[in-house]
């Protein structure tokens, strides 16, 4: 796993570090830069304690699918991660 953040997302929002865009098909033909799709998967860096009255159903560690347009792109230390509320996540895998 990932060092820990210093950051911490509030109430119902995780942080996700997106997997990396896929080199090649499975027919072993090299996608370019331009042509690879944004990536829909990934790992949950943190997550927040949840609503009031809704806690959160995905914790650190957890593998996820989500939409293609979820959530904000950030740079922390070094590295990209995506900021999304937890209604953005589509499954747990």
């Amino acid at each position: 796993m990932a060092k820990n953040l210093s950051i911490t997302p509030l109430h119902d929002r995780v942080i996700v570090k997106p997997a990396a865009a896929e080199e090649k098909t499975a027919g072993g033909i090299i996608i370019p830069d331009t042509a690879k799709e944004k990536p829909q998967r990934g790992i949950v860096m943190a997550a927040g304690p949840g609503k009031k009255d809704e806690p959160m159903t995905v914790k650190t560690g957890d593998t996820i699918l989500y939409g293609k347009y979820a959530g904000t792109e950030v740079s922390f230390e070094g590295d990209d991660f995506l900021i999304m509320r937890e209604s953005d996540i589509l499954a747990v895998i």
